[in-house]
Order: C-alpha cells, then sequence, then structure tokens
C-alpha cells in the first residue's frame, strides 16, 4: 500500500509542477511558493478536522517549528539557486535528497534500508540526475563540475541537504500527531514563513493573484493530495523509500512536458527513467 501512496505522491508532485509551470514566467517566484502551501489549507483543513481527535504528542511543536525554520530557508535559497545560475545546473542537484536520506534518516529516525533496498534508491538517485541533465548542452557532468565555482548549484545542493533533514522530520511530526494534522500544520506555518516573504518582496500581489487564481487553485489541490499521500506513506515504510519513489515525478513531468509543453529530448531520458525504474522495483521486493 505504501508504493501506491508514494507513487500517487509522485503523481500529483508532478501535476503541482505542471500548474507552476504554466505560471512562473507571470508570477513572482515567491508568491508560487506561498500559493503552494496557502492554496493546500481549504483541502487540508476539513480532512484534519473531520477525523478522530488527535493527541499531540511532545515532539509536535518542536519538529514543527524546525521543519517551518528548514523549509523555509531551503526555499529561500531554491530560489537564489535559480535566480544565481541555469537551471540546467541547479535542478539536477535536487536528485541529491534520496542519497542524503541513507545518511540523515539512520541518525534521526534509526532507519537503515536493506542492501538491495539502498541500492534501489542508489538507481532512483541515478536515473533522477541522468533525466535532468541528458539533454543539456553541459552534459551529465556539467552541474557536478560546476559545484566549485558556481552558487546556484552551491545553493541547490544544501537545498537537497535540508529537504532530507525535513523529510525525517515529516515522519516525526506524523508519529506525534497523524498524517492530516501534521501536513495541515506544517502547511499553515509555511504559509504564514512565506507570506511574510512575499509581504516584505511583492508589491503587486493581489494583481498577480487575480491573473493565475484558477493554476494556483489547481497546484493547491494537488499539494493537498501530495502532502496526505506522503504523509501516510511514511507511517508504513522507511522515509528514503518514500522519498525515493516520489522522484518519479520527474519521469511524469518529463512526460507532461513532452504532451502539454510540446518539449523535446524526452527520448534522451530514456535511460534516466529505466534506472528509476530499476530502483522502484528493487525497493518494492527487497524493502
Amino acid at each position: 500500500m505504501w508504493l501506491v501512496l508514494a507513487a500517487l505522491t509522485a503523481l500529483f508532485t508532478s501535476l503541482t509542477d505542471v500548474f507552476s509551470r504554466k505560471i512562473i514566467h507571470t508570477v513572482d517566484v515567491v508568491i508560487v511558493a506561498w500559493a503552494w502551501a496557502f492554496f493546500s489549507l481549504p483541502i487540508l483543513y476539513p480532512l484534519a478536522l473531520i477525523q478522530p481527535a488527535v493527541t499531540l504528542g511532545p515532539e509536535f511543536f518542536p519538529a514543527l517549528i524546525a521543519s517551518t525554520l528548514i523549509v523555509t530557508v531551503a526555499n529561500v535559497l531554491y530560489f537564489k539557486a535559480i535566480k544565481a545560475s541555469d537551471l540546467s545546473l541547479t535542478v539536477p542537484m535536487l536528485a541529491f535528497t534520496p542519497l542524503f536520506l541513507l545518511v540523515t534518516s539512520p541518525i534521526m529516525l534509526n532507519e537503515i534500508p536493506r542492501p538491495l533496498g539502498m541500492t534501489g534508491v542508489l538507481f532512483i538517485v541515478v536515473g533522477s540526475y541522468i533525466l535532468h541533465t541528458g539533454d543539456r548542452s553541459q552534459g551529465y557532468w556539467g552541474p557536478l563540475k560546476n559545484l566549485l565555482k558556481t552558487p546556484g548549484s552551491r545553493y541547490m545542493l544544501t537545498v537537497a541537504f535540508l529537504y532530507s533533514i525535513g523529510g525525517n522530520i515529516d515522519k516525526i511530526g506524523v508519529r506525534n500527531s497523524s498524517a492530516f494534522v501534521w501536513g495541515t500544520a506544517i502547511n499553515t506555518a509555511l504559509a504564514v514563513s512565506l507570506g511574510i516573504l512575499v509581504w516584505q518582496r511583492s508589491r503587486d500581489f493581489i494583481q498577480q493573484l487575480r491573473k493565475a487564481w484558477i493554476y494556483l487553485g489547481l497546484m493547491g489541490l494537488a499539494v493537498s493530495l501530495a502532502v496526505i499521500s506522503q504523509m501516510t506513506a511514511i507511517q508504513m515504510t522507511l522515509v528514503p523509500y518514500v522519498i525515493a519513489v516520489k522522484r518519479t515525478s520527474i519521469v511524469m513531468t518529463s512526460i507532461f512536458g513532452f504532451m502539454i509543453f510540446k518539449e523535446s529530448g524526452f527520448r534522451q531520458r530514456f535511460a534516466g527513467v529505466l534506472f528509476m525504474m530499476t530502483g522502484v522495483i528493487l525497493i518494492y521486493i527487497f524493502q
């Protein structure tokens, strides 16, 4: 069941990417990031309120504070990365989040994947990296070669590491509440923290919302479903497995990009797809 939920997380994450891509050139990226959290709340709050009463554990609020700070910093660094350097040099760094989880999860959660399950995670990391670089002019090694001289690549590698910590904190939060309560709480906190950034940076906030409210609403719906699926899945298995399978959203986004945005290069990325699918099969069999 966890694999189905993780796959749904990947699907809804991919749809989030599609909807955000529709508006990213006309709406401030900070507003998009804020809307990512805020527009999911109308779905998350009713779901959290209709479930049986939940007793919050002692680690709930420390986890909430830590996750809010970490994810907010990660989002700020994400924006700095894509502003400082080409996407082809920065986005591939996110492929390393599952790799970092192989280190952070044993430390934070005492979760250690089996050897072949760990191999599956590594296959997904390699496939994710190939998918991000396979049709780029810099070649497969471009992003890694530019780590030392490109600020954006360093920012994004830091983002990947912070996301690995945040994924573990999500499980702590869920353990001390529920999937619905934690998902609602963390997105509320992020909406507030990112809302402060929007207030400081965006002067035509209302006008931009009016231009893109339909896609922002659809993005919020996709985010809420992704959050619910992910938080439920991490209760059932190891966090590195869930996040690794979630990374297959890249495959789905590539397919949507080819079908909707007429993007080229999908055939060149096929090797990455094979790596990722092999990784998913290994995780499922040897979890």
